[in-house]
């Protein structure tokens, strides 16, 4: 089962996959819709109270990806180490992972170096060639979401999964009829 995000969690929400600015280019879902399931909820609301103590918010750019997303960004991305093969499943077609930055108090998000979705090296964590103030948001980021109990994908500093995401089943748009799609 997946539980919705919203606003009315402290969360700022900006779904990119519902827009053409994304790595596709054209909209990918109907619905500007964040799901994840029960646990990972409970994470990600952990995350943002570590955050808020710190006078920051979370910006969600996805959650949940129904697995025909992910075919979408399969066959839109050609350097396939920055999108899970939807064969085997991924991450977020789980509803147990979340892409997301830091946001001041007014929704504004703070520099990283790179843009969301960014299918660069520079996108990756531990990278130095970055001003100060990205690499630092990026620690604190880091750090919030692994203290809330995330783990994080080592080329994006946007994505962060519960350990052990094998334990959800993969869901398609079907099976998620108030989801993004």
């Amino acid at each position: 089962m997946l539980v919705p995000l919203s606003e009315a969690d402290g969360l700022f929400f900006d779904i990119r996959y519902a827009t053409p600015d994304n790595l596709a280019g054209y909209p990918i879902y109907r619905r500007p819709r964040a799901l994840l399931v029960p646990e990972a909820r409970m994470a990600l609301l952990h995350a943002r109270d570590l955050a808020a103590a710190l006078g920051l918010r979370l910006l969600v750019f996805d959650a949940f990806r129904p697995v025909e997303a992910q075919w979408a960004l399969w066959h839109a991305v050609e350097d396939k180490r920055f999108v899970a093969d939807p064969r085997l499943g991924g991450v977020h077609p789980r509803g147990v992972a979340v892409d997301l930055t830091l946001a001041d108090p007014g929704g504004t998000a703070l520099p990283m170096g790179t843009g969301f979705d960014a299918t660069e090296e520079a996108s990756a964590h531990g990278t130095l060639s970055l001003p100060a103030e990205a690499l630092r948001n990026r620690a604190i980021l880091l750090g919030i979401m692994t203290a809330a109990g995330w783990d994080h994908y080592r080329l994006e500093w946007w994505h962060y999964q519960l350990h052990d995401p094998r334990r959800y089943p993969p869901l398609s748009a079907s099976a998620v009829p108030d989801g993004p799609m």
